[in-house]
């Protein structure tokens, strides 16, 4: 590409539809990571995604190493692009090197843009409508086919469409859910749609992860392709968040498993290491007593012991240490999580247990959808248990889950 590309003129309707698309994409944190994996392992030193509707080609979200200039916003001609044929035909392209390539060699768009490798996917919302391009390319030749770019690419791409599906559900229902007379019919559709319609794209983007991962990454590479597992694991998190929000209204209450735990500990120390390899600069501290055999569901439980810990991470001060405890009193199972920070007003610790809250109206909650504690109160209550909630500033936040042993 060059400086002199076509740039497309648009009016003002359609400025606001770009904002639109350039925010959707913006909120998929993995994205940036993506793009600085496809300039560092396949030698593209342009890549992007791009939104390509029957009419129009716009960039919402770029990596650039070529010094062509092109920002989130810009727009091209569509005709001068080959990403209106990958919309055509719902085909990828791939380009080694243009000017020997007989099917490019004479074609006006790596002329007009001065490359010589390429590649382009398209992305796709789970439902089969088509979003835009995942699209690589470079001056100088790049022997793609060597350097498994295209599968790779597929896959990356497949991620793009699958968050930002999600991101955008989350959006649009988190805002529809203001009116609680839509509220009942919005959550069913949206539980449909995160349980039938995105688990199986995500599967397949955590299965691509681990692949690559079992591959000889440089480092660098390593930690992006991990960043990419850790936000489909999160995906999957909250998925999961949403139909125990549909077992727990719907079903009457979160399903659990019974069985004798004999030592809970371990599992504890696995969720505390899983949390503290996420959030590195955090110090958490965890005092684990042997306690007496529990009958409950050791899955579920780790679950609560997980959803109290992101919680304290999320709304805990950054600099205070964080303390998990797993105590007994001879008949009951004491699990806390204390974190230190501005204490919870009264009149909003009522409704923390309740699903889709929000601590501050209007802003964006970073944990998820407002269903974690919601979960923990359910799981408590499947146990047989109760929760305490203390909150002051000299002691901090602390919630304490009491389970009967039941053995």
């Amino acid at each position: 590409m060059d400086a002199a590309a076509p740039l497309a003129t648009v009016d003002a309707m359609t400025v606001v539809e770009a904002d639109t698309d350039i925010e959707a994409v913006a909120r998929i944190s993995a994205v940036p990571a993506i793009l600085k994996l496809i300039v560092e392992s396949f030698g593209l030193r342009l890549a992007l995604v791009a939104r390509v509707t029957e009419a129009d080609w716009k960039a919402c979200a770029v990596h650039d190493a070529l010094g062509f200039g092109l920002a989130p916003g810009d727009r091209l001609e569509l005709a001068t692009t080959l990403c209106r044929e990958v919309r055509e035909a719902k085909k990828p392209i791939v380009i080694e090197h243009a000017s020997a390539d007989t099917a490019y060699c004479n074609h006006p768009t790596p002329k007009l843009y001065g490359f010589e490798s390429y590649v382009s996917v398209p992305i796709f919302r789970s439902n089969g409508d088509y979003f835009g391009t995942l699209c690589g390319l470079d001056a100088k030749p790049i022997p793609l086919a060597e350097r498994n770019a295209l599968a790779t690419m597929e896959l990356f791409a497949q991620l793009v469409g699958l968050q930002l599906e999600a991101e955008e559900r989350y959006t649009h229902t988190e805002a529809a859910l203001i009116d609680a007379r839509a509220a009942a019919q919005l959550r069913e559709q949206f539980i449909a749609v995160l349980g039938h319609d995105l688990r199986n794209p995500l599967a397949a983007v955590l299965t691509g992860s681990e692949v690559l991962l079992a591959r000889d990454l440089p480092d660098t590479d390593r930690r992006i392709v991990e960043r990419i597992r850790a936000s489909g694991r999160r995906m999957k998190r909250l998925i999961e968040d949403v139909l125990d929000l549909a077992r727990g209204r719907l079903g009457g209450g979160i399903g659990v498993e019974h069985g004798l735990i004999e030592d809970l500990g371990p599992t504890i120390q696995e969720v505390v290491e899983e949390l503290r390899m996420a959030h590195p600069g955090r110090e958490i501290r965890v005092r684990v007593d042997r306690v007496k055999a529990i009958r409950g569901d050791r899955g579920r439980l780790a679950q609560l012991c997980s959803n109290l810990l992101a919680n304290a991470l999320q709304h805990g001060h950054p600099e205070q240490p964080i303390d998990v405890e797993v105590t007994s009193n001879g008949a009951e199972l004491l699990l806390s999580v204390t974190n230190r920070g501005e204490p919870i007003p009264e009149d909003v610790r009522a409704q923390l247990f309740q699903p889709y809250f929000r601590t501050t109206p209007g802003t964006r909650r970073m944990g998820g959808l407002g269903l974690g504690l919601y979960i923990v109160s359910e799981i408590v209550r499947s146990h047989g248990g109760t929760i305490e909630l203390t909150s002051t500033r000299e002691e901090g936040t602390r919630f304490r889950c009491i389970i009967p042993h039941g053995t």
